[in-house]
């Protein structure tokens, strides 16, 4: 099989069904590193599009369908898929003009099966959790994680363990994982105490660890980033804007794009832009400092998908960075309340973490450092329905952050009138004469 498990930093390797989050020589994270060979460009092409005509389940799904850029498996008939992928990429010229570019599209991972971008890799990660025997699976999560691996390991058949921070997680989030059967624990303590608890625990009892620490959960959010390639017919664009939280994803971005401009796929590789809260920003401070250690912080964000104060993947992700000669945006509460807000006009909702993308791109615009003809994509990582209740106190005007309300720039209140024809017509009318 043209697939080994292989350390970022000392690159000693190991078996691919050997169970391993990280190098047993130096400690440092995984890659699950493959030899391609020479497959010819135009015929993986072809045979990408074509699957989507294919009844085979495994062909319909949006991960799987890209198989020949995951061959860590020798057989594709026992995977665990819920026909994750597929996400749409939309145009929102509104934002656009806001930002003044020509074009802004988004790539919604929203419209997964559980509502966010972890299915692509969930797919995957429970697929090598159910080969290699796993009879329980357990992550850390600020929610979206999970929801996702709940619902995959329910497919799978495998008991699922969740640990959670107390108060600090989307009620929508919550039900889900709830709901598909999991085993939710919540700890007095944040993300990044559940991480260093789940860690400790992985392998008791034939336990197996979804977080992307995992390195087969990466192997999955690779295909995000592949299939926005076809979705723009292999052109790629100037800049893709991410969320920034445990930096799994920017990591799993990083290592596509690679692997595609490596197998000529596509001629040159987008600059890749990271996006944190201004208070849950321990990557952006590191970048920012020019030093080359993350130190960890206690996170302070409403946008809760990025309240990570230790991201894991960081060095995966500086990596990233260092491919695509890309850069790290800080943002405000403020500023992705009302991003979130601006593209819910555009008739494209989302979850705060996936409004910092717009609002980083807002503020690259007003501080000049977009040209209106630069092609830019947005990650959108997480449905509109995931965290309803911010949803509802921004356009109350009652969304706050540290005891202070965060001024509601596109706010849209509810009105109230009486069960009367009169009442409404005044309401709706009256400002027209």
């Amino acid at each position: 099989m043209p697939a080994h498990l292989e350390c970022i930093t000392c690159h000693k390797q190991f078996p691919i069904n050997q169970v391993l989050y990280q190098c047993s020589q130096c400690n440092d994270l995984l890659d699950v590193a493959y030899t391609f060979g020479s497959p010819d460009p135009k015929r993986l092409k072809v045979d990408f599009l074509n699957r989507k005509l294919s009844p085979v389940p495994q062909d319909q799904s949006g991960v799987w369908r890209f198989r020949e850029l995951l061959p860590f498996l020798d057989r594709f008939d026992s995977v665990i898929s819920l026909r994750e992928g597929n996400t749409p990429l939309w145009e929102v010229p509104r934002v656009a003009r806001e930002a003044g570019l020509q074009h802004l599209a988004v790539k919604h991972q929203g419209m997964n099966p559980t509502g966010s971008f972890k299915d692509n890799g969930m797919t995957t990660a429970i697929t090598q959790a159910k080969l290699l025997g796993a009879r329980t699976v357990l992550c850390a999560s600020t929610g979206n994680t999970s929801a996702s691996m709940a619902a995959y390991a329910a497919r799978a058949d495998i008991r699922a363990v969740v640990l959670i921070p107390e108060g600090q997680i989307a009620r929508g989030k919550l039900a889900q994982a709830i709901d598909y059967g999991a085993t939710v624990v919540q700890i007095q303590g944040n993300f990044d105490h559940a991480m260093q608890l789940v860690r400790e625990l992985s392998g008791e009892g034939g336990a197996y660890l979804l977080n992307s620490i995992n390195p087969f959960r990466i192997e999955g959010q690779k295909t995000i980033v592949i299939e926005l390639m076809e979705q723009r017919g292999w052109r790629p664009p100037d800049r893709i804007v991410l969320p920034a939280g445990n930096l799994g994803n920017c990591s799993a971005f990083g290592k596509a794009l690679r692997e595609m401009f490596d197998l000529k796929l596509i001629s040159r590789l987008p600059k890749l832009t990271l996006v944190q809260a201004a208070g849950a920003n321990p990557f952006a401070q590191m970048i920012r400092s020019g030093s080359r250690n993350l130190i960890p912080m206690q996170a302070d964000t409403l946008a809760t998908a990025i309240k990570i104060g230790s991201p894991v993947s960081w060095k995966k992700a500086l990596r990233a960075l260092e491919w695509t000669h890309g850069d790290v945006v800080e943002v405000t509460e403020g500023e992705i309340a009302d991003s979130r807000a601006l593209l819910a006009r555009d008739g494209v909702g989302c979850e705060p973490a996936s409004a910092s993308t717009l609002a980083a791109i807002l503020k690259l615009s007003r501080e000049k450092k977009l040209m209106f003809s630069e092609e830019v994509v947005a990650i959108l990582t997480g449905h509109h329905l995931k965290d309803p209740e911010y949803i509802l106190e921004y356009h109350e005007g009652k969304l706050s952050h540290k005891g202070a309300i965060i001024p509601a720039r596109y706010q849209n209140s509810l009105h109230t009138v009486a069960a009367e024809s009169q009442a409404l017509k005044k309401l709706l009318f009256d400002h027209d004469k």
